[in-house]
């Protein structure tokens, strides 16, 4: 059974004001750690990791999955979901800009795998991409993936 992201979103942001790729992975953060999700210290690990690593976070285009290797900061495996009012370069050649960030915490090294192919099964269908790309409320995005998680 695939992952349902609306089950698993521990916070969900719209129209987020972001002026660069780290205040927009801060975003994604402060809605784990508002979820109970991590600490703070999560937050700032994410954003070493892209600064060590490049910016491979950038899955597709328009979306990063922002996350960190697994750590005592993480309480628990969850997600949070950033849409940005202006999208941001985070300095990926070819899905840049992004305008989606969702931050994921694990509690493995695993779960990413199963977030990953959750988020393209979604994302791929272009209805769906672009009713989340223009949904203006929290609700609204929870909404959309619920009838996107549905069995058909």
């Amino acid at each position: 059974m695939a992952l349902n992201l609306a089950e698993e979103l521990s916070s969900i942001a719209t129209n987020v004001a972001a002026s660069d790729w780290r205040e927009a992975i801060r975003c994604a953060g402060d809605g784990l750690v508002a979820g109970g999700v991590t600490t703070e210290d999560y937050t700032e690990q994410m954003i070493e990791a892209v600064e060590e690593h490049g910016p491979y976070i950038v899955i597709a285009p328009g979306v990063a999955l922002a996350h960190a290797r697994p750590s005592e900061s993480v309480k628990k495996g969850g997600l949070s979901w950033v849409s940005l009012a202006s999208p941001v370069e985070f300095g990926h050649k070819s899905n840049d800009p992004v305008s989606l960030v969702i931050g994921l915490a694990a509690l493995d090294h695993t779960a990413h795998i199963e977030v990953l192919r959750a988020v393209a099964g979604i994302l791929s269908n272009p209805a769906t991409r672009s009713g989340l790309d223009a949904a203006a409320s929290p609700e609204e995005v929870r909404s959309l993936l619920e009838r996107a998680a549905s069995p058909k």
